[in-house]
């Protein structure tokens, strides 16, 4: 059976050494009281609750899966209910949560890193919480005051958890066709009928209520995602107070049969005059459901970061334990049969390389958490503009960067097992299977690159690269004498030279021709998450170059050094790859395929 100890001391160094948050978080009225004790009290927390309480449920969860009963009654795995009445009692649904509605009010960056924690943990049960928090973002941002009262306090306290609605058998990425109707009721809702697909949590017994976030029409609406708005539907309509009542026509048809995460319950969802309100202006309900499904991305890049992480550790474990052949340079552990294969140059490549991906991932996830604390609470409007500016650019990346990261990590943790790797009692098959299904989730990292490439690079001229690109820049100059760090500041220069003529190309070639966007955006993205990577692992080296006599720093610096030297190298492949252009791609008939 896998295990799991939360990294607290990497998480430590990135927050506190790498990012200093404990400074930042100061310069926010909402936390400048806030203070390291207590972020450490709550980690150390957070860090019993996945070891003790989920993990264990991991593999119960994948081997058992949910249960449909019929008549839309879905029961979750052996003891997820029970986990689920820990989390709440320990108050973790509400500690970032506004303390208008019952939440803690702790900053993005701390409930960030407890949720690596929790998904490393166990993805699929933290998938219920996960969700609902997604869905609080949304109704905090557009929900109406007695929308607020009513369904935001009880999200915050875990009591009702939340689904998002928008994907139908016939429609996934173009929401412009959905079909799903929305009908005036006389009590001033609405009557909503239609099919929903792959809802995640969307029926189970966790929660005394469920509410979807439902994308549909209106009988006037547009054509296309003009004419598309948001509609909050509870599984019970609240009574007068506020509790629970009546039953809604809304309930789950079935439970899809995953490839993984089988802990949690992908239903499809059935409407049938089903009672709703609107969230929101009426056919704009794709802007306020952007909230939620960004949240949604981040939050998809952080379950593939956590289950990097639960497969490095247990590969890791096993490399030191398992004794197979000798050294090349001769016996490491004469008094024993053979060597432990974390000796063997191709094992350390498989676990570098997870190592790197996924310290670069904790790393860039806890500053995108920060960027989103500083977007919501800086005083100061022009930083919360450019945090804004910045994580509409890095979203996608961290999205499908991630979690393209992952599977490759998860994929050579389990080879590093051998024979082993593929017998279900180690686990590490589990890991492959949940990670290669985060690719897919919250949009197809295809459709990630698109949006990076299209909408948040070219479409305003490069202005938000030229924002990221300026951070990398200042970084350059402020360690310009540092010859101690030109192993790293010197690629890292020459790769930011290098996509910013890329992004200046792959703009004039657009413009001739829309199917360049299309060919180049998979290895653009790519690219990018590597300067990305390359900039934050520069940063760490920094910091590791002066204390690398400690253990853990020089651990540091020789995982930024091997990253340099094994990884960014991919860049070259992505270059050519990116100009290699479309016709090549488009040229061949469809009907020859």
């Amino acid at each position: 059976m896998p295990q799991y100890t939360a990294p607290l001391r990497d998480m430590r160094f990135v927050m506190f050494e790498l990012l200093n948050a404990q400074d930042e978080l100061k310069a926010l009225p909402p936390y400048a009281e806030l203070d390291v004790e207590t972020i450490d009290a709550v980690l150390e927390e957070g860090a019993r609750f996945a070891s003790q309480v989920i993990q264990p449920l991991n593999q119960v969860g994948d081997r058992e899966g949910c249960t449909y009963h019929g008549d839309g009654v879905v029961t979750a795995p052996t003891g997820f209910k029970e986990a689920y009445a820990q989390f709440m009692e320990n108050g973790w649904p509400s500690l970032a949560c506004d303390p208008d509605f019952g939440g803690q009010g702790l900053p993005t960056i701390v409930n960030n890193r407890l949720y690596e924690m929790w998904n490393s943990a166990n993805q699929a049960w933290l998938m219920y919480p996960g969700l609902s928090h997604s869905a609080y973002e949304c109704l905090h941002a557009f929900g109406t005051d007695e929308q607020k009262q009513v369904y935001l306090t009880r999200i915050v306290s875990g009591q009702w958890t939340g689904t998002m609605c928008l994907t139908e058998p016939h429609c996934g990425t173009d929401l412009g066709i959905l079909k799903t109707k929305a009908e005036p009721h006389p009590d001033g809702g609405f009557a909503l009928s239609g099919t929903k697909i792959f809802i995640s949590a969307g029926e189970h017994d966790l929660a005394e209520n469920i509410l979807h976030l439902v994308l549909a029409r209106l009988p006037d609406a547009p054509a296309g995602t003009k004419g598309i708005s948001l509609f909050l539907v509870p599984k019970f309509i609240p009574d007068a107070n506020g509790n629970v009542g009546e039953r809604n026509t809304i309930q789950a048809g079935s439970i899809e049969h995953k490839m993984g995460i089988n802990g949690n319950a992908t239903c499809v969802i059935n409407m049938d005059a089903a009672r709703g309100w609107l969230i929101g202006e009426p056919n704009k309900g794709l802007a306020a459901m952007f909230v939620m499904m960004n949240s949604a991305r981040l939050g998809v890049g952080m379950q593939s970061l956590g289950l990097a992480e639960a497969a490095h550790q247990n590969a890791v474990a096993y490399a030191k334990d398992r004794l197979q052949g000798r050294v090349p340079t001769g016996a490491a552990q004469p008094e024993k049969a053979a060597d432990p294969i974390i000796v063997h140059p191709d094992v350390r490549r498989m676990l570098l390389t997870s190592r790197a991906y996924t310290e670069g991932g904790r790393a860039f996830t806890t500053w995108t958490a920060l960027l989103i604390d500083r977007e919501h609470s800086h005083p100061d409007p022009a930083v919360r503009e450019d945090a804004d500016e910045l994580m509409a650019l890095l979203t996608p990346v961290v999205k499908a960067f991630i979690t393209d990261n992952s599977f490759e990590t998860t994929n050579l943790c389990l080879q590093v097992y051998g024979g082993h790797g593929y017998i279900n009692e180690w686990g590490m098959d589990q890991f492959v299977r949940d990670a290669r299904i985060n690719m897919i989730y919250e949009g197809t990292n295809g459709i990630q690159a698109l949006d990076l490439l299209g909408r948040k690079v070219l479409m305003d001229g490069g202005k938000k690269f030229g924002r990221f690109a300026r951070l990398i820049e200042g970084f350059l100059k402020d360690n310009a004498a540092r010859a101690d760090l030109a192993e790293f500041t010197g690629p890292l220069g020459k790769l930011l030279a290098d996509t910013a003529a890329l992004t200046a190309e792959l703009g004039a070639k657009a413009k001739a021709d829309p199917n360049e966007v299309g060919a180049a955006s998979v290895p653009y993205l790519r690219i990018v998450g590597h300067l990305t990577y390359a900039w934050l692992w520069a940063r760490m080296a920094a910091i590791a170059i002066d204390k690398a006599d400690e253990d853990f720093y020089a651990a540091k610096l020789a995982t930024a050094r091997f990253y340099y030297a094994w990884l960014l190298p991919e860049t070259a492949h992505q270059f050519r790859a990116a100009r290699a252009g479309a016709s090549s791609l488009m040229s061949l008939d469809a009907a020859l395929f």
